[in-house]
């Protein structure tokens, strides 16, 4: 599964909340404005400036962009430490302010079931495109998984 797979199979609803949630003051402080204004071919970052863009960088998500869809990720989950942190926190996975060391193996703290405990736990909490995008990005960049989590609803059950 590719990251664009993971924006695609949460739907372009989810993808418009992603887009904005964005904090600019966040990609500031990580020094990535400049490259995701370049890479998401924006004249200047600002909450209007995305907004009008979704239906264009959605357009590049669905065409396979998968090094603007891996930049994309990075802005998204940068503007959402508190919540990676909180997450991370609740599975006991050691972190460093929300990430992880780089000598560091994370997933034997992915234990069966991890997926629904975290959306349990945080549903309601977090806006639930962002926690989706978040638990789907680590299913995708650590566990190798091959199809995007949804939570089964109440109804379905």
């Amino acid at each position: 599964m590719h990251i664009s797979a993971v924006y695609l199979g949460l739907g372009q609803d989810a993808f418009a909340q992603l887009i904005r949630g964005i904090s600019i003051g966040k990609l500031k402080t990580y020094q990535i404005y400049e490259g995701f204004k370049v890479r998401a071919h924006l004249q200047k970052v600002n909450t209007e400036s995305l907004r009008k863009a979704v239906p264009k960088l959605w357009e590049r998500i669905g065409a396979g962009d998968e090094d603007f869809a891996k930049d994309l990720a990075q802005a998204v989950l940068v503007s959402h430490l508190d919540m990676i942190t909180a997450v991370l926190d609740f599975l006991t996975i050691p972190h460093e302010n929300g990430f992880f060391s780089k000598d560091m193996d994370p997933k034997p703290y992915f234990t069966e079931g991890w997926e629904g405990r975290v959306y349990e736990n945080f549903h309601g909490t977090w806006p639930e495109a962002i926690l989706l995008f978040y638990m789907n990005h680590l299913r995708w960049e650590l566990l190798g998984a091959e199809e995007v989590y949804q939570p089964v609803s109440p109804s379905a059950a």
